[in-house]
């Protein structure tokens, strides 16, 4: 059973612990040590995550089973004023794939976006990470194909996916 609960300051430490397990191992092969590092540090350090969560500029949520907290997501309802809600994040620890948690995950995020009058969801990936193959299976498309400058001579090469939510 999984439990998606949101997430507040005093969850900074445990969101950050996921990230550092699961970005080596979802971009360790696509990206430099020094990108992941730098990446890591300008998403997910302290001061970071807080402006987010106290702006309310994404809403995260922890997502535990029975046991323990196994990942988190963070989405923008009404994302650039438009019935979307973008997820900017979603990780989940690696030993949970294949158990069908990332599935449950997303139709949480869907229903979470249909009460907020959403008619579309919205992701960016990374266009070499494998987690695009899930991501069609879903239903998610790719709509474009975008670089975007990051800093310090880097760049994210994703493509934006998009999922219509209406039945």
């Amino acid at each position: 059973m999984i439990k998606i609960t949101e997430a507040f300051v005093e969850d900074i430490a445990k969101i950050q612990e996921i990230a550092h397990i699961t970005w080596p191992i979802t971009y360790g092969e696509i990206l430099t040590s020094e990108q992941l590092d730098y990446m890591l540090d300008l998403i997910y350090s302290d001061e970071a995550l807080s402006k987010q969560i106290q702006n309310k500029e994404q809403l995260f949520y922890l997502v535990s089973d029975s046991e323990s907290v196994i990942g988190f997501i963070g989405i923008e309802h009404h994302y650039k004023n438009e019935a979307i809600t973008k997820i900017h994040k979603i990780y989940l620890l690696p030993e949970t794939q294949g158990k069908g948690y990332g599935k449950t995950v997303f139709e949480s995020i869907e229903k979470l976006a249909l009460e907020n009058n959403s008619k579309e969801l919205l992701l960016n990936v990374n266009r070499f990470n494998t987690a695009l193959n899930f991501y069609k299976k879903l239903g998610f498309e790719i709509k474009e194909t975008v670089d975007i400058e990051i800093g310090n001579g880097y760049l994210m090469e994703d493509y934006v996916m998009g999922k219509d939510i209406l039945k």
